[in-house]
């Protein structure tokens, strides 16, 4: 796993897509500042109309804006590259001769893919926190309930949070695992994910398929408002919970069907 990790940190392709995700704040923090309109209460895209009054909004409102599509572009590249791109590379036949098991390889570069994720959720909150605070006012937080909470408080808020979206792309991740196991391109398998996500989503926003919703794995990603709430609403983190492990044990079962009889060696 350490190993993984250490190849994953070096890559100059893992810093430059964390790079990007911490621009996303930066960037709407500007765009906020440099506008000489002020969004009244309720206007616009959820929290931005906060981001002015309180700097910490900063982070909450560049997640809700990255989760649908910049979030899922960098988790695809990662996801769709653990397998394909060790075939494509030529590498996967020595790791698998080492010996390693292919349970412990597919496990290995799912929990990889999973610090990544993490990493950039923190990466946007931090640098949302850190911009906010040098262009905009800080100070207690109104939770959407209207509870007012002090500095501290809001930090771990804000980390509930990237956890969150964290428990989310699990699910993403388990399809990206299994997807990269069926081809040698990489590029093919990133593609498939970013589909898999498009779809997912379109379908959730499809009144027609209601009874399909609760089973997607985007269902609950926007849900993280719940961690703004006195007190903090577990209902839809349990359910989210939930759901992603089982698209985790479903893709994780069939990645592992696909792999164990993938001839790797020849």
């Amino acid at each position: 796993m350490a190993s993984e990790l250490q190849v994953m940190f070096t890559r100059r392709r893992t810093w430059a897509m964390l790079a990007a995700i911490a621009l996303i704040p930066i960037l709407l923090a500007i765009a906020v500042y440099l506008s000489s309109d002020r969004l009244a209460p309720g206007e616009g895209p959820p929290f931005v109309d906060r981001v002015t009054q309180n700097g910490l909004f900063t982070g909450f409102a560049a997640m809700l804006l990255a989760t649908p599509l910049f979030l899922p572009l960098t988790i695809a590249v990662v996801s769709g590259d653990t397998i394909a791109g060790e075939a494509g590379q030529g590498t996967l036949r020595y790791l698998l001769i080492a010996p390693v098991g292919r349970v412990r390889l597919l496990v290995v570069k799912y929990l990889g893919t999973l610090v990544f994720a993490l990493a950039g959720t923190f990466t946007l909150m931090v640098a949302g926190a850190i911009i906010g605070s040098i262009l905009f006012p800080v100070g207690p937080v109104t939770l959407l309930s209207g509870d007012v909470i002090g500095l501290a408080e809001s930090l771990g808020r804000m980390a509930l949070v990237a956890l969150y979206v964290t428990v989310s792309l699990m699910g993403m991740l388990a399809v990206g695992l299994f997807i990269s196991t069926l081809t040698t391109i990489p590029v093919g398998a990133m593609t498939g994910v970013l589909v898999a996500s498009g779809v997912s989503q379109i379908l959730d926003n499809l009144p027609q398929v209601s009874v399909i919703h609760p089973w997607l794995f985007t269902h609950y990603w926007l849900d993280f408002a719940d961690m703004l709430r006195q007190p903090i609403e577990l209902g839809n983190f349990g359910s989210n919970l939930v759901l992603q492990l089982g698209y985790v044990a479903l893709f994780g079962a069939l990645a592992y069907g696909r792999f164990s009889s993938k001839d790797v060696l020849s």
